[in-house]
């Protein structure tokens, strides 16, 4: 019997150059950072990647004196044109390092190398390469006739995209004329300070890009620093924490934080289509993406059919070392959000859903979840109200349109959703009657740097990308 299962394509991981340590970086210069040095792991493994220098509430106090005076004495005042070109220089070295920054992203992170290398890094470059072509045309945005930069961003990011969510702040902030303090998560900080080495390659004036690694703390400090706007990605309950502290400040604030999307697929439904999008809508990054469609809803009439076809393709799915260009499914980023997912899970299996586990085998080491899914879940189970944050899908059933909708609204987040069917009237109808900030029909997860993208409810406020992205960088 002939044998088709896939040899291991393993990437080179020496190309991620990995360093044995990082620095913070502040007004132009990697430095030595005053708290406590972390250690960042290879989820895949669980070893020691390489220790990082955390940032100290007094470095903080120094990167933002350096990012206001980088603001009021070069930076701002300087000709959009001009700003265009180091924008465009770093999204040119990003490009040229991209097999690099890919590696070194899926170390860190744990995700598939084929999504670093094809989703996270070229998205990344795409929106510094977009910004860059605002930065002389700001008065033509619709903002206004003479928009002016607010002045200092403090910007705290996610560890789930660490490249790419730096990108999506870094981009707009420059781009606009102000300066920026950068906080990336505590166990993904690597891309971020390599990023800020592209940034002195490309020859950035000092203080205009500051990255400062540290834990919650050190995020916290940078929320409440004498900065102008904070842009926050992250959980809602920190960012409930976050719009408390800069209420009354007069400091601008935009928001994009947890969802629980709802797929939602018609009888009309072009089946295998439907099938792949739902796949990709919630095991893509491990399902750690705020936007993941972690609730199926299927109409009721072709729901058996529609759970054999899911079942068929996620069987497909292969789970293993992230650095195999093979891996659909990489590793769970840390330990403590491993525990989550367990949790979550079984909780489900106590409130009466039933569990179906792909039978792909786990790797002995690391940190893995099979990809999962609950079918006869209740619109009252944790399952399908809570934001998991990892390959773990919920089916709920519709026999209606309006029963579709009523069952897709009924969250508190308000972040994404998607439609799957043939009609094109059925499917502006149904994303009218979302309440989401993005609605993909028949596809899901699409990413451009044009497209404004963002959510609101408890998935936050404000928009990033395209032109409304500009809005929250600009005095207008």
């Amino acid at each position: 019997m002939m044998d088709w299962t896939y040899a291991p394509a393993l990437e080179n991981a020496a190309i991620a150059n990995l360093q044995p340590t990082y620095r913070p970086f502040i007004d132009g210069e990697f430095v030595d950072g005053g708290g406590e040095p972390l250690k960042t792991i290879n989820p895949a493994t669980e070893e020691v990647l390489a220790e990082v220098g955390s940032a100290s509430t007094a470095d903080v106090e120094r990167a933002t004196a350096a990012a206001r005076r980088a603001y009021e004495q070069v930076w701002g005042p300087m000709p959009g044109a001009e700003r265009a070109k180091y924008v465009y220089r770093i999204a040119r070295i990003m490009a040229e390092r991209s097999r690099e920054l890919a590696v070194l992203e899926t170390l860190d992170n744990g995700k598939p190398i084929r999504e670093s290398r094809d989703v996270d890094v070229p998205t990344a470059s795409a929106h510094l390469f977009h910004h860059a072509g605002w930065a002389d045309k700001l008065e033509y945005a619709g903002l206004g006739p003479a928009p002016k930069p607010v002045g200092v961003v403090g910007a705290v990011i996610p560890w789930n995209f660490p490249l790419l969510m730096a990108a999506w702040k870094v981009a707009p902030a420059l781009a606009c004329g102000n300066t920026i303090v950068l906080k990336p998560a505590e166990t993904t900080p690597l891309t971020a300070l390599v990023l800020a080495e592209i940034a002195a390659e490309a020859g950035l004036p000092p203080g205009v890009l500051n990255v400062l690694p540290g834990a919650g703390d050190i995020g916290a400090a940078v929320v409440g620093a004498e900065v102008d706007k904070v842009a926050f990605t992250g959980s809602t309950e920190v960012g409930r924490e976050i719009q408390r502290r800069l209420a009354g400040t007069g400091r601008r604030l935009t928001l994009e934080l947890g969802g629980k999307a709802a797929n939602v697929v018609y009888a009309d439904a072009a089946l295998d289509q439907a099938v792949d999008g739902v796949v990709d809508g919630i095991f893509f990054n491990q399902g750690h993406v705020c936007c993941a469609g972690s609730r199926l809803l299927v109409q009721e009439s072709i729901a058996e059919e529609f759970a054999e076809l899911l079942h068929a393709r996620i069987e497909t799915l292969r789970v293993g070392d992230p650095l195999d260009k093979n891996t659909d499914v990489g590793a769970i980023n840390s330990r403590a959000q491993l525990d989550r997912i367990v949790d979550l899970a079984a909780s489900g299996d106590d409130e009466g859903a039933q569990r179906w586990t792909s039978s792909c085998p786990l790797p002995e080491r690391g940190l893995f979840f099979p990809p999962t899914v609950f079918e006869g879940v209740e619109q009252t189970m944790r399952i399908a109200r809570e934001e998991i944050f990892g390959p773990v899908l919920s089916v709920l059933t519709f026999r209606t349109p309006e029963e579709a909708v009523a069952k897709a609204n009924n969250t508190p987040y308000g972040l994404s959703a998607g439609v799957w069917t043939e009609k094109g009237a059925k499917a502006l109808w149904t994303a009218q009657r979302l309440r989401a900030g993005v609605v993909w029909t028949n596809t899901f997860n699409r990413f451009d740097p044009a497209s404004p993208f963002g959510g609101y409810r408890e998935s936050g406020f404000g928009r990033e990308g395209g032109r409304a992205g500009l809005a929250a960088y600009l005095k207008a």
